[in-house]
C-alpha cells in the first residue's frame, strides 16, 4: 500500500521542540511590537529586517541542534510530506520527504516569489548572540538596513503572506498525494493550506484518511478514522 504520511509540530514535540498553538508555542509568543502573525511575514522581513530575524532565530535557530526522535525514525523509510521546518526527518535519514514549509538548515538568495532559486546551507554557528544583529545581517548579507532582492538571502521558510512554488516541491507533493492509497496525517491541527489541500484531494478521489492526534482535529471526509493517541503512540502500535 502507497501509504503518505504528512506530519505537523507535534512529531517533533518529543524532540523538545514546542508545537505552534501549545501554550509555549511558536505562535503564542510575540515580539515586543508585533503578533507572531505578522512577524513571519515576507514584508515584515523586507520592512524591519533586524525585528523579524531576531524574531526568526530565537524561535526557531535556537532549535537547530536538537535531533530527531523514534517517530522520525519510524518515518525515516516513509512517504512524506511534513510541514515542520526542523530538519529532524532529514536528520533521522529520509533522503526524499518534502519539507512543504522550508528547512531551518537552509537560506536562498532573496528572489522574487516563483523565480528558480537554490536552497543553500544556512551556516547559523557564525553568528553571535552578544552580536546579534550585525551577525544575522553579515549571515542574510544585507547591507543599508534592507534585504536586496537577488543579493542579499532569506531564510528558506514559507511566510504567512508567501505562496507555495516549485523551490518547496508542492507539484511533486500533489503527485503524492493523488497517487496515495491512504493519508496519515501526524500531529496537525489542520491550519495550513497545505493539509486543505490534501483533504481536497483524498475527497475528491476517494482515499481513505487517518488522523493521529490525541486531540484530533475533525475533517469533512466520508473515509476518516480517528486515532486519539500521541505519533510515539501510533508508531508503537504499526
Amino acid at each position: 500500500m502507497n501509504t503518505l504520511y504528512i506530519t505537523g509540530a507535534g512529531v517533533s514535540a518529543a524532540s523538545g521542540i514546542p508545537t505552534f498553538r501549545g501554550e509555549d508555542g511558536y505562535w503564542t509568543i510575540g515580539s515586543k511590537n508585533y503578533t507572531p502573525m505578522e512577524m513571519a511575514t515576507r514584508a515584515m522581513y523586507q520592512n524591519a529586517p533586524k525585528e523579524f530575524l531576531a524574531w526568526y532565530y530565537h524561535r526557531f535557530a535556537t532549535y537547530r541542534n536538537h535531533g530527531p526522535n523514534d517517530v522520525h525514525h519510524w518515518l525515516s523509510d516513509k512517504n512524506l510530506i511534513t510541514q515542520n521546518i526542523d530538519g529532524l526527518d532529514g536528520k533521522a535519514g529520509n533522503k526524499n520527504y518534502i519539507a512543504i514549509h522550508g528547512r531551518l538548515d537552509q537560506m536562498t538568495l532573496f528572489h522574487e516569489q516563483g523565480e528558480p532559486a537554490t536552497p543553500l546551507a544556512t551556516p547559523w554557528d557564525i553568528v553571535e548572540e552578544s552580536l546579534l544583529q550585525e551577525s544575522l545581517f553579515e549571515l542574510f548579507n544585507i547591507q543599508n538596513q534592507t534585504p536586496e532582492l537577488n543579493h542579499s538571502f532569506k531564510p528558506f521558510v514559507l511566510l504567512f503572506d508567501e505562496y507555495y512554488t516549485e523551490l518547496y516541491r508542492i507539484t511533486e507533493a500533489q503527485k503524492r498525494m493523488l497517487n496515495a492509497d491512504k493519508i496519515v496525517f501526524m500531529g496537525t491541527s489542520f491550519s495550513v493550506n497545505i493539509t486543505q489541500m490534501a483533504i481536497e484531494i483524498a475527497r475528491n478521489y476517494d482515499i481513505p484518511v487517518e488522523v493521529v492526534d490525541p486531540e484530533p482535529t475533525h475533517i469533512l471526509h466520508p473515509n476518516v478514522s480517528y486515532k486519539k493517541m500521541t505519533a510515539l503512540e501510533y508508531i508503537q502500535k504499526n
